[in-house]
């Protein structure tokens, strides 16, 4: 297991599995010869991509961001993405039951970002699959997933996060708020108009769960998007502002959908080039 401390927090990358990507559509308009040097594609050109959750043990809460793709995909949904399911199977591993999450976070409301907020119980109904936590999401997101474009409509699932709204479960934010005592919530539009990345600092030390902004450390270069960004310049500037922060200040970087490195130090080496510094996935002062 991915784990280490923040100060006086401990933060762990629990997984919901791996699935397949067409790897044009991963990497946008990056010609295939210079992203398949940095992620192998299979014969039909698919490459894997992880679905990582951090939990974040303050000590006082345990928070979850992002829940993974879940479990209520659709039969057409599972030929196109597969349904890994895996992330139960995490917490176990981790030593955690859903019902000691005290909070939940989506960055955005794709439905392999919030795809376990709830479950179907024996009868059928939708229920939150972490009872006892409070839910968090970008209002600018939730609103737009009420009438998403045609292009993008099928990146949403009313029943991961309407019947929380419905039930008061889950609040909605416009960005800038701190959740907990050193967990907040910063927009980064680009992927999504208003995709937010959680920041979690403690004592001095800094990590950011980034999302779709840079999906793997294969993305890190400030040009480098995917096909799904539904507003690529703006990715391009939210990627110079993050790093304008985050590399002086040495933040870690939390990856969602990388599959090998879900965590690394980006830094600039001496030419100036961006590159991943891997994180030990042992206990350590980051």
């Amino acid at each position: 297991m991915h784990r280490l401390s923040l100060g006086d927090f401990e933060i762990s990358i629990l997984s919901d599995g791996t699935y397949l990507l067409d790897g044009g559509i991963f990497f946008g308009v990056i010609p295939k010869v210079m992203w398949s040097r940095r992620v192998q594609p299979d014969e039909r050109n698919y490459v894997v991509a992880g679905l990582n959750s951090l939990l974040v043990r303050t000590g006082r809460e345990n928070v979850l961001i992002e829940t993974g793709m879940g479990n209520k995909l659709s039969e057409r949904m599972i030929k196109f993405y597969g349904q890994p399911a895996k992330l139960l199977d995490s917490f176990v591993r981790a030593g955690i039951s859903p019902d000691d999450i005290n909070i939940v976070i989506n960055t955005h409301l794709h439905f392999d970002h919030c795809g376990w907020n709830t479950i179907r119980d024996q009868s059928g109904k939708i229920v939150p699959t972490f009872p006892q936590a409070k839910y968090y999401a970008p209002q600018g997101e939730w609103e737009y997933a009420q009438r998403p474009s045609e292009r993008d409509a099928i990146s949403y699932i009313p029943e991961n996060y309407n019947p929380l709204l419905a039930s008061g479960q889950m609040t909605l934010l416009k960005g800038g708020e701190e959740i907990v005592p050193g967990i907040s919530v910063k927009t980064f539009p680009g992927h999504t108009a208003h995709m937010q990345a959680v920041v979690v600092q403690s004592r001095g030390k800094t990590a950011c769960y980034i999302s779709d902004l840079i999906p793997t450390t294969a993305h890190i270069d400030v040009a480098w998007g995917m096909s799904f960004d539904l507003h690529p310049l703006q990715t391009v500037e939210s990627k110079k502002e993050y790093y304008g922060q985050s590399i002086p200040q040495k933040w870690l970087t939390i990856f969602t959908h990388d599959p090998k490195m879900p965590w690394a130090y980006v830094e600039r080496d001496d030419p100036g080039k961006l590159a991943a510094r891997p994180a030990s996935s042992t206990l350590e002062n980051a």
